[in-house]
């Protein structure tokens, strides 16, 4: 994992703060209600797709596939692979989490 090359410019207080925030969240219900009033329906919708292209590459399933299901570019597919392959391992933390 290559962790030199990815910017740290959005680390900051205000990120922290987030996600301090998010740490503190009790249960579903409650998450659901942060997420649903801190971002818009679109944003809340792209990122559970982007969690879930996430789990189906982690999963070995093609690009192709990929697209069919979730109507997902492959442009953004080749990125979540990316993030997944050589980001900061947070995919992969939760991806192994969620199995659990």
């Amino acid at each position: 994992m290559n962790k030199t090359r990815i910017s740290k410019k959005w680390l900051n207080q205000d990120t922290n703060s987030l996600f301090r925030v998010i740490l503190d969240l009790d249960n579903l219900t409650e998450a659901r209600n942060f997420f649903r009033d801190l971002l818009t329906e679109k944003e809340l919708l792209e990122f559970a797709q982007r969690w879930k292209v996430a789990k189906m590459l982690s999963a070995g399933k093609a690009y192709v596939d990929i697209e069919k299901e979730t109507g997902m570019s492959s442009t953004t597919i080749a990125r979540i692979q990316r993030w997944l392959k050589s980001g900061m391992g947070g995919y992969k933390l939760m991806i192994k989490k969620e199995k659990i």
